[in-house]
């Protein structure tokens, strides 16, 4: 049962891709028609804007529920294990290739 609904997500996910896609075509058409009758854009019409919420809102559905469940955010959970010393340890911030080697060689 969980595959089969884990498929419905992702044809969730599918369909409102692809119709997300299909009111970004529309738009460029509708433009493209504008450009060739010289009329001036005010807005797009309703149909496709309203196709584009749409499509949007089924995409994000699909996507928070193939993500699985989420966990809290808490910042103080990765510091509990770490002593007040390490805390401010950033390895990926240390450089060794630096002008003091010219100084001091």
């Amino acid at each position: 049962m969980i595959s089969k609904m884990a498929s419905l997500y992702h044809g969730f996910v599918v369909v409102g891709l692809l119709a997300l896609a299909h009111a970004a075509y529309s738009a460029a058409q509708h433009r493209a028609y504008l450009r060739l009758t010289e009329q001036e854009f005010t807005s797009l019409p309703a149909d496709i804007v309203l196709q584009c919420l749409l499509s949007l809102l089924l995409t994000t559905y699909g996507v928070v529920y193939i993500a699985g469940n989420f966990r809290e955010i808490k910042a103080s959970a990765d510091l509990d294990n770490r002593s007040f010393e390490t805390a401010s340890n950033r390895p990926a911030f240390h450089m060794f290739l630096h002008r003091g080697q010219v100084l001091y060689s």
